[in-house]
């Protein structure tokens, strides 16, 4: 593969990534306007976005033994037709409980993307590039809460939240013919992959039952859970709570994405002089401190708006560290099953964060306490789950000065 087709390939592959994200973070300046034209409550707003959750961890355990089946493409040519076509009916709704129904099949079409792309990551590159590479989709997913938010914020402030889905109707057209046009097919379709349920629910028991997968899987999912959280419950905590403008917002939630994107490349430079098991350790370790600290700080008012912004800051940093490490540690041992390995990931990943995002829209509060108290409890999970579930790992696939060494 030349230079200049590593790089596109990245790029597309990044932009696949990234799509979720985008439905995500557009949309969230828009909750109160939202609100106000469905004549409900902010709270009621965010359960739009948990479904969307719960669609995208749905999603992720369909679209696996589709991608193991069928090969990448054709399977991502679906999802990324059915959002596009949810995308207009959300332009559409007339009730919360519509929007909330469409943002769920939405979710259940941009999944494939994300899906396809951490599989076709496997699939391209070789084992020992791919936390790099997953490291380097962090940075362009990255670019999503940095622009996505505040694009909605001015979007919303100069026109309306509607418009904000013909955008993402649009980026979703852009990114399907950037597929068609500019990736490669990287996985010849396997006829012999059963689609029944006894077969495919055996594949993934496969797959979990492998203790370097279920380890680094759970914890890092209940340690991604905190950004799920945040995405949540920031609307309520920065807007309503401190009263904070849309556009404000934006560029709050633009500012603290910084420290999701940075840690990840910085995770590219402690890989050359520790392993990934050290490094989500550590990560994990100072999670936990941050959370603890930012939940009795909370629940007894010692925070204003610039040091709640410190907090979520320092969670961020953290999980932008776990998220690559613990991504590469869960692929690295397979290779034909990849595309389950990774649906099954990502189901625990963003089923786990949309339960605990979907807890937010229980508390109409006003305060970050209960924001907070989540963000904590799932870091405590998950240290536990990593504690516990390291001694069980006999054989690990180690990334020892960024290289991944099989078994």
């Amino acid at each position: 593969m030349t230079k200049q087709r590593y790089f596109f390939t990245v790029l597309i592959l990044g932009s696949l990534t990234a799509l979720g994200p985008f439905s995500i973070d557009m949309y969230l300046p828009g909750f109160p306007a939202i609100a106000k034209s469905f004549h409900t409550t902010t709270s009621q707003v965010s359960l739009s976005l948990s479904s969307f959750f719960v669609g995208i961890a749905i999603g992720q355990l369909l679209y696996g033994p589709l991608l193991d089946r069928f090969g990448r493409k054709k399977p991502l040519y679906a999802g990324l037709a059915v959002y596009i076509i949810t995308s207009i009916g959300c332009y559409f709704s007339t009730s919360i409980e519509m929007l909330i129904l469409l943002r769920f099949i939405q979710a259940i079409g941009s999944c494939a993307a994300g899906v396809a792309s951490m599989a076709m990551v496997r699939d391209i590159f070789p084992v020992e590039d791919n936390a790099k590479i997953f490291a380097f989709l962090i940075l362009i997913l990255g670019a999503s809460p940095m622009i996505a938010p505040t694009v909605g914020g001015y979007v919303t402030a100069a026109w309306d939240w509607h418009l904000i889905f013909v955008i993402l109707t649009g980026l979703a057209v852009l990114i399907l013919l950037a597929v068609i046009f500019g990736l490669p097919e990287s996985y010849k379709p396997d006829p012999t992959y059963s689609l029944k349920p006894k077969p495919i629910i055996n594949n993934f028991f496969l797959v979990f039952k492998e203790p370097q997968f279920y380890t680094y899987a759970l914890a890092g999912s209940f340690a991604f859970a905190g950004l799920f959280v945040y995405v949540a419950g920031s609307p309520l905590v920065f807007m309503e709570v401190f009263k904070v403008s849309a556009k404000t917002y934006g560029w709050i939630f633009a500012g603290l994405s910084i420290g999701f994107i940075g840690s990840s490349q910085v995770n590219n430079l402690l890989m050359r002089r520790f392993k990934s098991e050290q490094i989500v350790f550590v990560a994990l370790t100072v999670q936990l401190i941050i959370t603890i600290i930012f939940i009795i700080g909370a629940f007894n008012n010692w925070f204003g708006l610039a040091s709640t912004i410190v907090m979520i800051f320092g969670l961020l940093c953290c999980v932008g560290t776990i998220s690559p490490n613990s991504s590469a540690l869960c692929l690295a041992p397979f290779s034909k099953s990849a595309g389950t390995a990774s649906a099954l990931m990502g189901a625990l990943q963003l089923g786990i964060g949309a339960l605990a995002s979907f807890s937010v829209s229980f508390f109409d509060s006003r305060s970050a306490a209960p924001m907070a108290g989540i963000m904590a409890g799932s870091t405590i999970v998950a240290f536990i789950i990593l504690f516990i579930g390291r001694k069980k790992i006999v054989a690990p696939v180690e990334a020892v000065g960024g290289v991944v060494a099989g078994h």
